[in-house]
């Protein structure tokens, strides 16, 4: 199983860079903030735990952090709603399309205008969802065989190893758990979040589609209410 492409790498080296301009730091927070709903201590709240931990390895300030998490009590605050929409890219590709936002009022223009403009469109609500399978995903930063069989004694459902990590996949509801056995096993969790993973793949070997479906992914990713985008796109071709 895996559900990643040129975009996952090319998505990560943009975030280290997003991190330094704090354009990261507005999706995280948002993402704490939802998570903090459930409730403020994250040694209980392991969704929040996970967007902490996140906002850490983006190197978000304690301050911001924790702005973020008393949103959650502050009823004066704006109040945030989850949004997931769905749209087609270039060359046919599905992108599921998170977000995060005060006012769907501009939220929605936005994405249906980087979709078209590039030539994408919204899809209809299920038109694209059931190519995915929503499961967590945990990297580790270990690849040897002790570190495969151990995050599956931890009760991953499949590992696969992506440049230089492992890619852990586990049910829904068992990320957290999952999550917090393979630390206990001695290995180092880079990243673990819920995503909607592919259940097949779109390869798209020319070059001149390739190019519009990263520049799409990654004008997507530009708007401040998106918080996360998933894509069966397999890119092969050579980027320009």
């Amino acid at each position: 199983m895996s559900g990643h492409s040129k975009w996952s790498t090319i998505k990560r080296e943009k975030g280290a860079k997003d991190a330094k301009r704090g354009a990261v730091f507005t999706k995280i927070g948002n993402m704490i903030a939802i998570a903090a709903r459930a409730g403020t201590d994250p040694n209980m709240n392991s969704n929040l735990a996970m967007a902490i931990e996140k906002a850490k390895q983006a190197n978000m300030p304690a301050a911001n952090i924790q702005r973020a998490v008393d949103r959650a009590a502050d009823k004066n605050a704006a109040v945030l709603e989850e949004i997931t929409y769905e749209g087609i890219g270039p060359g046919g590709v599905g992108i599921i399309i998170e977000t995060a936002t005060d006012n769907k009022n501009r939220t929605f223009p936005e994405i249906r205008n980087v979709l078209t403009k590039n030539g994408g469109r919204i899809a209809d609500a299920g038109s694209v969802m059931f190519q995915f399978t929503r499961k967590g995903v945990i990297r580790v930063a270990q690849t040897n065989e002790d570190a495969l069989l151990a995050v599956l004694d931890a009760g991953a459902e499949d590992a696969v190893e992506e440049e230089g990590e492992l890619t852990v996949f586990t049910e829904l509801k068992n990320l957290a758990k999952v999550r917090t056995e393979i630390i206990k096993a001695g290995l180092t969790v880079t990243t673990a979040e819920l995503q909607y993973v592919p259940n097949i793949m779109v390869e798209v070997s020319d070059t001149e589609i390739a190019n519009k479906v990263i520049k799409q992914l990654d004008a997507l990713d530009d708007l401040d209410d998106v918080v996360n985008i998933h894509s069966n796109a397999d890119i092969t071709a050579n980027l320009l």
